[in-house]
């Protein structure tokens, strides 16, 4: 099947939910905007975390902070595992009807709650324990995110130096278009014109970048640990300055980067014509040379697991992830000008993101090989999913570059989106720890540098010993019981207000399903298998005794024994 002629479908495709789903069927009859009320980021604005944004630079930080390196890694992942055709077929659905609800409805609940985040939402619609339970299990997770982000980002810095250039010189590009977005309004032009500048200088740092890398004059573990330092600390300032001149600013630049490189492999793509194999079966241990990878062509693969429920956990961002209802309940809700620009902040972005998962399916399946030299098995062992992106993304792209540019290129912009999610989860971690122990020690509700530290340093001590890679295995499906919560959450408001919950029953049930049944099967292997890992083993059998006491909080209330607070 011609990649061309798939993308084209698949992107006319979400268009359609788009209009149909989301804006004449979940905004319509499940939560309508009410325009003529202010929202927290006017009746609350503090010019710190509580700042009105124009819908499109929303829309940047919001799309820029729930993307990162997922929609592309888990993806091609998928592909490699099962085939092209599972991998594309759970971004298209599970995008349209399970993710991009959730993350509208997330940032609609989370506005009409004065900005809280989700868990202490839950406090209302479910019950204290629930709140308590869910807080506890979110911070911990953010911890992770940033240890894990903050990793990955060090150590391609150490392997690809070309990228620390553009990386960190998009931090006063972002300052300055901040200032004249903010406070120097009348000078720079209009947004589209501030947009142009400054893109244009984040694209000519990637080209410094390119001709001047840079190394540190360490070995490979010092150099990573310099550099993760140095992140941490950029985090923490990232947490403490006001919104509006860093996180904002640089989440939307980073927006365009990531919507150019999608244009660019549109382009790629639509020149290319990238073949898709259309057999259904196939055995990498005998695939012949310059094949490709096939439709689908196993049920189990040996190192993920069986195709259900690891599809569905594998997949996360892209089409449905928890993590993406923190970041809305979190910052976007606080920066939410008017009701009326959610469904295209949450919902776009969700859908936007399913089709960057398409694109890095086809830059897998479509672009390279099954196996040989230079093909999907090859990069995928010798370097990650990132570099099967980077690798496609050179291939669409080099009738304009050449292979080694566009391969750059591709890498650059992941890590660029690797960053801006690293930056908005430690405030996202300073807002969830003042919303669960402020009460106890107000201190942390007058300082925000105090209330940074709190998942700072557990973070930061995470990865410089490498204690994330210990836990960082049960992520992928604690990632996605977040996302079950807050759909026993989401119902359980729904309800309450005797709004329809069969658009997000149906959801909350299956992804409980899916989430518990991967967290068994994963619990199961690391308690007897041949190499036990009682650590993993315990963690896995505590998440899903929190995901059975949370839906059984929730089931309460839908069965009548549990009223909601007013």
């Amino acid at each position: 099947m011609n990649g061309a002629i798939l993308l084209l479908l698949a992107a006319a495709w979400l268009v359609a939910a788009y209009v149909w789903y989301g804006k004449k069927t979940i905004q319509r009859r499940l939560m309508e905007p009410l325009d003529g009320e202010g929202t927290p980021a006017v009746t609350r604005n503090d010019g710190v975390d509580f700042c009105p944004a124009h819908p499109m630079v929303l829309f940047g930080h919001h799309f820029s902070s729930i993307a990162g390196a997922g929609p592309i890694v888990g993806p091609i992942i998928a592909a490699a595992a099962f085939g092209w055709g599972p991998a594309l077929l759970w971004p298209l659905l599970g995008g349209v009807f399970i993710g991009a609800v959730h993350d509208y409805l997330a940032l609609m609940i989370s506005v009409r709650h004065g900005g809280t985040s989700i868990p202490d939402i839950a406090d209302r619609y479910v019950s204290r324990r629930a709140r308590l339970l869910f807080m506890i299990f979110v911070e911990l997770a953010l911890i992770l995110v940033v240890a894990v982000f903050a990793a990955i980002t060090a150590k391609m810095f150490v392997t690809t130096p070309e990228i620390v250039i553009p990386t960190f010189g998009a931090i006063p590009v972002a300052m300055l278009f901040g200032l004249f977005q903010y406070r120097w309004s009348g000078v720079g032009g209009p947004l589209w014109l501030r947009t142009l500048l400054a893109f244009g200088a984040l694209v000519a740092l990637i080209y410094i970048g390119f001709i001047a890398p840079i190394s540190l004059p360490f070995t490979p573990e010092t150099a990573y640990i310099a550099w993760f330092v140095a992140l941490m600390i950029y985090g923490y300032f990232a947490s403490v300055l006001p919104v509006w001149i860093l996180l904002q600013p640089r989440d939307y630049i980073s927006s365009w980067v990531l919507i150019a490189g999608t244009l660019l492999a549109l382009i790629g793509i639509a020149v290319t014509h990238p073949g898709m194999s259309l057999a259904l079966t196939g055995d990498v241990a005998t695939a012949v040379e310059g094949a490709k990878l096939p439709l689908f062509f196993r049920w189990s693969d040996p190192e993920v697991g069986p195709i259900v429920p690891f599809l569905f956990i594998i997949i996360a961002c892209g089409a449905v992830s928890g993590f993406h209802s923190i970041i809305a309940g979190g910052t976007t809700s606080k920066q939410l000008t008017k009701e009326k620009d959610a469904m295209l902040v949450s919902f776009g972005a969700m859908l936007t993101e399913s089709l960057i998962a398409v694109i890095a399916v086809i830059a897998a399946a479509g672009a390279l090989y099954w196996v040989g030299e230079g093909s999907l098995t090859a990069v995928m062992k010798s370097a990650s999913p990132i570099g099967v992106f980077g690798a496609g993304f050179g291939r669409f792209t080099e009738f304009l570059f050449g292979p080694k540019v566009g391969t750059l290129v591709g890498i650059t912009m992941i890590n660029i989106f690797v960053m801006t999610t690293l930056d908005t989860t430690v405030r996202l971690g300073r807002f969830l720890t003042v919303e669960m122990a402020g009460d106890a020690f107000p201190l942390l509700k007058r300082n925000r540098h105090l209330a940074t530290l709190v998942p700072i340093i557990p973070a930061f001590l995470l990865g410089v010993s490498g204690g994330w890679k210990t836990v960082w295995p049960v992520f992928g499906a604690a990632n996605q019981l977040v996302g079950a919560l807050v759909f026993i959450i989401l119902t359980s408001y729904l309800y309450s207000r005797g709004k329809p919950i069969r658009y997000t029953l149906w959801a909350t049930i299956f992804m409980l399903v899916m989430t518990v049944g991967a967290l068994l099967f994963l619990a199961y292997g690391y308690l007897f298998g041949g190499t036990p890992q009682y650590v993993l083993g315990l963690i896995s059998i505590i998440l899903v005794v929190l995901a059975v006491m949370m839906a059984a909080e929730g089931m309460k209330l839908v069965t009548g024994n549990h009223s909601a607070k007013k």
